[in-house]
């Protein structure tokens, strides 16, 4: 059996939880052949994994690059009545009509060139325009227009490696591709998210500075409908809390078809931690130096913490050369905050040996879906406070004591102080969440979900949990 992974930025050149959980999905099920179907933001990254050797290929696309179109649709009046529908129901296009659509167009073709080559396309833009942006200049229009929908005929034209089975590991570009592998190939098309890609996107436009007031609203309906397509369009979707599976039904996807399968880890790698404190109290994050970890409210829960616990040292583990101008804000707060002798900036290194000494973990991060760090501190042994994000209040038994609103250092940091002054209730709290990650997130057992899911879709069998 061979599965087309279908990733956008991220695995494998990117680090990080969903990259992480890719490679052990890969390898732990060497029975499975995969191939890579990759979307990229730019040529010639490098690799962050060493591909497991049941990879058999390895396809990465450029979304903004143009491609030459080969072959040419027939069905000319269909395409056309479609167009002529999504103009007149614009901005609730019909799902119906997109998917009829990508049934028409073959892989290889791109019709960007094409239809900005006909006059009735030309007067559909036209008509969108007056009708959803008049105040602005048509050029704007239609670079906001093109500009999306480029990226989105790109992906379409490109034909990704032949499989049994297309899993996307996100809506957005990746689902575009497994629907239209789906309808033009007659394959089973399977869906998983991590988090909700609409959402994270429609977070990062509101808050991007450089696009503005239509272009922003047409950026985010593009994202929201391309993850009403996917979900609609899978045969299976798996989520990896039971919030996030609503969000999936309440936009499309089957209820009878829309599963959890939460994520695991290593139980037996991380449970042999072997205990070891250091002099002092030590707190550490492990994530990535960019943006959406927030290490910055790190830094400021630091400065908090220490006029409560002077001996306290804090330790920021993994890489910082994935966004240089953050690390080096960063730093500076570091310096200013004059923490630069407590506050450890320590690159990639192996967690185990932090997580022997550590006597907190801390997780600040903006956005997360299911936190595996939060999992691995746990079966470790280590307490953990966190903002709420994503699935993390539950991990923590809503728990407030532990929890905090994205930014909010000060709650963090009296939660740092709480573990620290309640040491033998926070360990009682530990050994129950250690009992409980050992009962439910077990990589090896959740792994194997994929792998009865897979043979599931490929015999085409109900499934059953």
């Amino acid at each position: 059996m061979r599965v087309c992974l279908l990733i956008e930025g991220s695995y494998p050149f990117i680090t990080g939880g969903v990259s992480s959980w890719t490679q052990d999905l890969i390898t732990s099920l060497p029975a499975v052949e995969f191939s890579l179907f990759t979307i990229s933001p730019t040529k010639n990254q490098t690799r962050k994994y060493v591909l497991p050797p049941n990879v058999k290929e390895h396809v990465d696309v450029i979304l903004g690059e143009e491609r030459e179109s080969s072959g040419r649709p027939g069905h000319g009046a269909a395409i056309l009545r479609i167009l002529r529908n999504i103009r007149d129901r614009s901005p609730n296009v019909a799902i119906s009509d997109i998917v009829e659509l990508l049934g028409l167009l073959p892989e290889g073709f791109n019709p960007m060139n094409r239809a900005l080559e006909s006059q009735v396309f030309w007067d559909i833009l036209v008509e969108l325009n007056r009708r959803h942006n008049p105040m602005y200049p048509f050029t704007d229009f239609f670079w906001a227009w093109k500009a999306a929908f480029s990226m989105i005929f790109t992906m379409l034209s490109v034909a990704p490696p032949e499989a049994d089975i297309y899993h996307a590991i996100s809506t957005g570009y990746a689902g575009l591709v497994g629907t239209a592998a789906k309808l033009r190939r007659g394959k089973p098309f399977l869906l998983t998210e991590h988090g909700l890609y609409h959402k994270e996107r429609e977070i990062e436009l509101r808050r991007a500075s450089f696009i503005k007031g239509y272009q922003r609203d047409l950026w985010i309906s593009v994202y929201h409908f391309l993850s009403r397509l996917a979900y609609q369009s899978a045969d299976y979707s798996t989520s990896l809390f039971e919030y996030n599976r609503r969000i999936q039904i309440e936009l499309g996807a089957r209820e009878d078809r829309a599963l959890v399968i939460p994520n695991g880890i290593d139980i037996p790698r991380f449970s042999s931690v072997v205990r070891a404190r250091r002099p002092g109290f030590h707190v550490g994050l492990v994530g990535r130096v960019v943006p959406i970890k927030d290490i910055k409210t790190f830094i400021t829960m630091a400065r908090i913490v220490r006029h409560g616990i002077p001996e306290a040292e804090f330790h920021c583990i993994g890489p910082t050369d994935e966004d240089e101008g953050y690390f080096e804000e960063c730093g500076r707060m570091v310096e200013s905050f004059r923490l630069s002798e407590v506050f450890h900036f320590t690159g990639r290194q192996d967690v185990l040996e932090y997580y022997s000494f550590l006597d907190v973990m801390l997780l600040t991060s903006i956005r997360e879906a299911q936190p595996l760090v939060i999992l691995e501190a746990y079966a470790a042994g280590l307490p953990v406070a966190s903002t709420r994000v994503g699935d993390v209040a539950g991990m923590l038994d809503n728990d407030e004591r532990f929890l905090a609103s994205p930014k909010d250092a000060e709650k963090l940091a009296e939660a740092v102080l709480w573990i620290y002054r309640n040491p033998e209730e926070a360990g009682k709290i530990v050994a129950r969440r250690k009992k409980m990650v050992r009962e439910r997130y077990d990589k090896e057992i959740l792994y194997g979900t994929y792998g009865r899911l897979y043979s599931s879709i490929a015999e085409g069998t109900p499934w059953r949990a």
